[in-house]
């Protein structure tokens, strides 16, 4: 195997920057996609792109360069025209700028435009530039990676190039079937995504690399469930009437899809084999409602349930809603926070089967943690879990039914794959009593207003949640952080009560801020995405979200379901500081659309699956390819090779791979 320090350029700081990325050998290198291209195939008027638009011109510079001081910072200007239209173009903090540039020259620009109000001349921002005669640099299609330290794109590029002469990963696709279905060699596919000739090959390069990567999980999925269940370790006594009468115990009637899903878990706690099911449904669609039925099955018929959630603050949630609907059975809570003579006499009483009901976090997952006959596990949002937390928590009672639950909508092409082990319930339908959320795109010229609207709300009691992508801001200025906002925002409404929370808080200290909000301490939360999932706070009507571009569609339509919990009419408003066609057309999407399954589908065609089932979402799985685009077709192309290959004669090498793939999901731990 290849080493790293073997590639061209590659020394020993390199080589710890490039394993800060996860990539470890040459091999690894190979499959590190370019995160964007660099279309530098076709030139553009400056005056048809939109602002924030990256962009290829012609044009002449008509002026000197000229060194300028704003009072804040020093930049280069120069003013060029193109086609008898005048514009400048800048560069920050890159002085020697100034004596690379001469008037009366024709030049090849790449950059950034920007035009926010589309009025009044256009800029470019820091773009690249060569002259037009000597055009070797600025020209074809030029990956993009993502960088580390001192890397740069041309360390990076250098070395791929190396690396893919080297070392070519052999297709995991028996031979046979490569020829049966005519496929593209995978090597050439390997040399187009880093290289591609034109943006078809790079197209097509992604869509047989992401069926080779598909093809292998599904096939470990295959050897691993090997078409064989469980066999059931405890007998249920709990009867239907009985489960009918506890949901009757619910200050609502469940809905059509809440009831099947109810019935597909007490058929599975009934029949033969242990339960290993997905219960997915969309926010607000009432999936903790089901799982307590699953909870109850369990405690009437004398076993003892678990319910386990990522964070504290959902885990005292659900905590609550266990004694809440369960009094007659004694439960306990158990976190990182638990003090340690309650922990000791929580884990006691568990293993003497005093306790019918543990709700909590990852401290249930501790090896001294053994529950007697523990018959019932649920894993609520299942997607902040790996393969090894599932198997932990499973693992506290040989043969225990296991329930997964998951608010992030996943498309019915990716939801074969993400959760190839286990059947699936889907809850669509939402209890008929939640009014839609109004959701806005709102222009910078009307922030002030939103702002006003949001202090009125605020003195009549209603809360609000202020959300930014990052906690510190970028170099350019185009993302505030958190903390930048928070103070804005306290000096722009001081009349407002704001709290502010984000991940690099104690756990403590979060849970601490949540419950403040949540008792009304608070009018506005500011926080970055920490509240994504699970936060239920009935007042809270109103959701801002900054910078919405940067987001995905199915992490916006998250973010709106933390409001409109209660009865009250709730609303969601989406600052964008882009404006191009491609985020426009994004934001429209959850504009004009509430229901979760469809924006996840959307989210898939515009994304692509690799950035749908990211690193956040799946851990290692797939993360390999979140880069890559690729039409939903490919799944399911991936999944007849997958089946087919089963009974191949020269898929010898196919198992090893494929139980190997499966491995690597097991040291999966996401926060």
């Amino acid at each position: 195997m290849t080493s790293l320090r073997d590639l061209k350029g590659i020394s020993e700081k390199r080589e710890k920057e490039l394993n800060k990325l996860n990539i470890f050998t040459a091999e690894d290198l190979v499959r590190y996609y370019p995160r964007a291209y660099l279309d530098l195939t076709q030139q553009v008027r400056l005056s048809s792109c939109y602002h924030n638009d990256t962009a290829l011109i012609a044009c002449r510079v008509v002026s000197p360069p000229q060194a300028v001081y704003n009072g804040r910072r020093s930049f280069v200007k120069v003013w060029c025209e193109q086609e008898g239209e005048r514009f400048s173009a800048v560069w920050f903090n890159m002085p020697y700028v100034r004596s690379n540039l001469r008037a009366g020259e024709e030049y090849l620009f790449y950059g950034r435009v920007q035009n926010k109000y589309g009025m009044g001349a256009p800029s470019m921002v820091n773009p690249s530039f060569e002259l037009r005669e000597k055009n070797f640099r600025l020209k074809g299609i030029v990956p993009v990676y993502g960088l580390k330290g001192s890397l740069t794109q041309r360390v990076v590029r250098d070395a791929v190039q190396d690396a893919l002469r080297r070392c070519m990963p052999a297709s995991a696709v028996p031979p046979s079937l490569i020829q049966k279905y005519a496929l593209p060699p995978l090597a050439k596919a390997y040399k187009d995504i880093h290289a591609p000739a034109s943006m078809a090959a790079k197209d097509e390069a992604a869509e047989r690399i992401a069926l080779e990567e598909y093809f292998v999980l599904i096939s470990a999925f295959h050897y691993i469930k090997g078409g064989k269940d469980d066999a059931r370790s405890f007998r249920y006594a709990c009867t239907a009437q009985e489960v009918a009468a506890f949901a009757r115990r619910f200050p609502f009637e469940f809905t059509p899809g809440q009831k099947a899903a109810v019935n597909d878990i007490y058929e599975n706690c009934r029949s033969p084999h242990r339960m290993n099911r997905l219960l997915q449904g969309d926010v607000g669609s009432g999936k903790t409602a089901v799982a307590l039925c699953g909870i109850y099955m369990a405690a009437k018929s004398g076993y003892q349930a678990a319910f386990l959630a990522p964070t504290e603050v959902l885990a005292a949630q659900n905590f609550a809603l266990v004694q809440r609907y369960l009094p007659e059975y004694k439960a306990a809570f158990l976190a990182g926070s638990t003090p340690a003579k309650e922990k000791r006499e929580i884990k006691r009483a568990l293993e003497a089967g005093e306790i019918s009901i543990v709700c909590g976090t990852h401290a249930v997952l501790q090896e001294d943690v053994r529950p007697q006959k523990l018959a019932f596990c649920v894993c609520d949002e299942q997607h902040r879990f790996g393969v090894a937390q599932r198997s932990a928590l499973n693992e506290k009672g040989a043969g225990a039914d296991m329930l997964v639950m998951s608010a992030t909508p996943i498309p019915r092409t990716l939801s074969l794959i993400f959760y190839g082990d286990l059947d699936i319930s889907t809850i669509k339908d939402k209890p008929v009593s939640r009014a839609p959320v109004v959701t806005a795109i709102v222009p910078s010229r009307r922030y002030d207003d939103m702002l006003e609207y949001i202090g009125r709300e605020a003195a009549k009691g209603n809360q609000s949640y202020f959300v930014c992508p990052k906690i510190e801001g970028d170099e350019e200025g185009s993302v505030m952080s958190v903390t930048e906002l928070y103070d804005e925002l306290k000096n722009r409404l001081p009349r407002v009560r704001f709290a502010l929370l984000h991940g690099k808080m104690k756990d403590k200290e979060k849970a601490q801020v949540m419950e403040d909000f949540k008792a009304k301490k608070y009018d506005c939360l500011v926080s970055t995405t920490v509240i994504e999932v699970g936060v239920d706070v009935p007042d809270a009507t109103i959701m801002v979200i900054y910078n919405a571009e940067r987001f995905g569609l199915s992490q916006l339509h998250q973010l709106r379901g933390r409001v409109g919990r209660g009865s009250r009419q709730s609303y969601c408003f989406l600052l964008s500081g882009a404006e191009t066609e491609e985020a426009r057309a994004r934001l429209a999407v959850i504009k004009n659309s509430t229901d979760g399954f469809a924006i996840a589908e959307k989210d898939l065609e515009m994304r692509g699956g690799g950035d749908f089932l990211g690193t956040r979402q799946s851990g290692k799985m797939l993360s390999e390819i979140r880069n890559l685009r690729y039409p939903s077709s490919v799944i399911f192309e991936a999944k007849k090779l997958a089946d087919e290959a089963v009974g191949c004669r020269d898929a010898a090498a196919l198992r090893e791979l494929a139980l190997k793939k499966y491995e690597s999901l097991q040291d999966v731990v996401l926060n």
